[in-house]
């Protein structure tokens, strides 16, 4: 999957906090760092981790300016 900074992404399993299950990219290099859209709480995942777990792209990142 083409993800890229900004993107509304789903992951397989869902955040703890049970608010949203969905997480925002807002830092992409060898790791990706997520933040939870329910929550505010920040992760950083390697990025061969990040696609394994990515379940499917919510919102491209050109969609919500």
């Amino acid at each position: 999957m083409q993800y890229q900074l900004h993107d509304i992404v789903q992951l397989k399993k869902d955040h703890p906090c049970k608010k949203s299950s969905f997480w925002e990219i807002t830092r992409m290099g060898v790791d990706i760092k997520l933040k939870c859209l329910g929550c505010g709480t920040s992760v950083m995942l390697e990025r061969i981790d990040f696609d394994k777990r990515l379940k499917k792209i919510i919102q491209k990142a050109d969609q919500t300016q």
